[in-house]
């Protein structure tokens, strides 16, 4: 017995169950796997001397959290380490688009490369960020709706601002680059950004998305935590039972326990049961909670007809290698960033995104890549580098664009292919890397699924990050809250608002929602009024 239980150890739970701790509460976290963390882990699997992160691996939305950054996981032994260069996008013609940490620096070399009016250009938008933070990351980060930080950022805009910032917060990434430059540096530089999620040049929203990104690359960088990204999970477990929660893993939740509406407890696949004093937390998939760990007869009937609606983001292929040297960029500034885009244009980008979209796998994939010795010097013997990359592929795969019949079965043959068509593309702008491969790693979709079931068809972020499924559309139309329909049970996995994303804040809300349930007057109105909001939107259950 415990006051909550928490499904799922990965790093929303693990904020979860630090924030109800500090509240005082005893909490027990139930992680299926043999590792907590869920996508933040790495080890040294592929050669002893290399320490190889598994899935992420730069954490600037973790650096810039309120909710991790309250945690002061500094004192539990994370250390944060940054390459001199945040991110670096080589171009075809052998120049170099890069991001740096501070408010000049940025600007300072695209005007050195690309010219005084695109570094213009960039330093609005250098200023639109300094004039909405930190009260945007706020409003991105709480329930649904932020009332107080959008008032402050309305405030700080006045009208004719407020008209101005919408559009550009709707602008596809490829329009911005349009109005606002007239070279191609500082355009790939933002729609590098708008891919690492599932946003299309095209998309709208995607400039934002982008623009966000890079803005926190200049104000906190691309961090990444020293000794791997376990580093990072291991803080957030030390410091939870510093509190005298405990973390269990090999403990798979079967089923969340309902009577009445209401979340008692879980079971585990062992036959075990916990019993939830106050709250069941689930870091999980919303499509694993709903019709999985809680029957659909304690569920509203329309809840299952829009789970039949909730898109994935693209599948991920990732391959990790352990290199003799540093990578032999054509560009030569690519060989001091943490992170480097590999597309040669803004129409090589757009291609492949809309290949992927539509199910066909592309012939040069757009690759993000990791110098991770780069960003931290304890990840390999000197003189050699730890290195990453990964590309998004298709969830459904109906045709191979570059010719080797990938299928998607993933089997040992495609995701060789695979893995040599992603080292073609690093070849492109870096002729002998291969020749510097001692070991490789392949993780193809299946393979990252099996590792965290929380990455369905390897889709990292937990679900599509376009506009009609964020804010009050994620996972459902509902109340963009972690309330659901069953009481005492809240979602708190990259499924609810604001998504994908090391930051916790999906976790963090659904603590913050849990306690205040039992605060006298939100308990007994506030969080059974949100409940009863979820059920009368999507029906009654199919039974009592």
């Amino acid at each position: 017995m415990a006051d909550a239980i928490v499904i799922g150890a990965g790093p929303n739970g693990l904020v979860a169950a630090n924030v109800l701790a500090d509240a005082g509460w005893q909490v027990e976290v139930l992680e299926a796997q043999p590792q907590p963390g869920g996508a933040v882990r790495s080890n040294r699997a592929l050669d002893p001397a290399f320490i190889n992160d598994l899935f992420s691996s730069f954490y600037p939305l973790a650096k810039a959290s309120p909710a991790i950054g309250a945690l002061q996981l500094e004192q539990h032994g994370l250390a944060w380490s940054h390459a001199p260069t945040v991110l670096a996008h080589p171009l075809a013609d052998g120049r170099c688009a890069t991001l740096h940490r501070g408010p000049t620096a940025t600007r300072d070399q695209l005007e050195s490369v690309f010219g005084a009016s695109d570094a213009a250009a960039w330093e609005r938008l250098t200023a639109l960020w300094q004039t909405l933070h930190p009260h945007l990351l706020r409003s991105l980060f709480t329930p649904f709706p932020p009332i107080k930080p959008t008032a402050v950022m309305a405030a700080r805009l006045r009208p004719a601002g407020i008209i101005r910032t919408a559009r550009f917060m709707t602008l596809p990434v490829r329009r911005l680059a349009e109005e606002e430059f007239t070279q191609p540096g500082a355009g790939l530089l933002l729609a590098g950004c708008a891919l690492h999620a599932d946003l299309l040049p095209e998309a709208a929203g995607s400039a934002a998305f982008g623009w966000l990104m890079a803005m926190l690359g200049q104000q906190v960088g691309w961090p990444v935590p020293v000794g791997g990204s376990t580093s990072l999970t291991h803080a957030l477990v030390r410091r939870l039972e510093s509190r005298g929660g405990r973390v269990r893993c090999g403990q798979r939740v079967e089923e969340v326990i309902v009577r009445g509406g209401k979340a008692l407890g879980v079971r585990t696949a062992d036959g075990q049961c916990y019993r939830a004093r106050r709250a069941v937390l689930a870091d999980v998939a919303a499509t694993a909670l709903y019709g999985g760990l809680v029957g659909w007869e304690h569920l509203p009937p329309r809840l299952r007809q829009d789970l039949r609606r909730f898109q994935w983001d693209f599948s991920t292929f990732k391959v990790d290698w352990a290199l003799s040297g540093p990578i032999p960029w054509t560009a030569a500034q690519a060989a001091d960033a943490g992170t480097v885009h590999l597309g040669a244009d803004l129409d090589e980008l757009s291609d492949y995104a809309h290949q992927v979209t539509t199910g066909r796998l592309p012939r040069r994939p757009f690759a993000l890549l990791g110098q991770m010795t780069t960003a931290d010097g304890s990840r390999s013997p000197a003189g050699t580098q730890s290195a990453w990359a990964y590309t998004h592929v298709p969830q459904k795969i109906a045709d191979d664009l570059g010719g080797d019949a990938i299928t998607g079965r993933w089997d040992a043959r495609e995701s060789e292919a695979m893995a040599e068509r992603l080292e073609r593309q690093v070849e492109r702008f870096a002729p002998g890397f291969r020749e510097l491969v001692t070991a490789r790693r392949i993780l193809s979709p299946p393979v990252l699924q099996g590792l965290d079931e929380n990455l369905v068809g390897g889709a990292v972020n937990g679900g599509t990050t376009a506009i009609h499924q964020q804010f009050v559309f994620r996972p459902t139309p509902g109340t963009g809250r972690p309330e659901g329909p069953i009481e005492r049970l809240y979602l708190a996995s990259s499924s609810a608002h604001p998504g994908g994303g090391v930051h916790g804040a999906c976790g963090a809300n659904a603590a913050r929602a849990a306690l205040r349930s039992h605060r006298l007057l939100a308990g007994r109105i506030l969080s059974p009024g949100l409940s009863a909001a979820q059920r009368l939107l999507g029906g009654n259950p199919e039974r009592g």
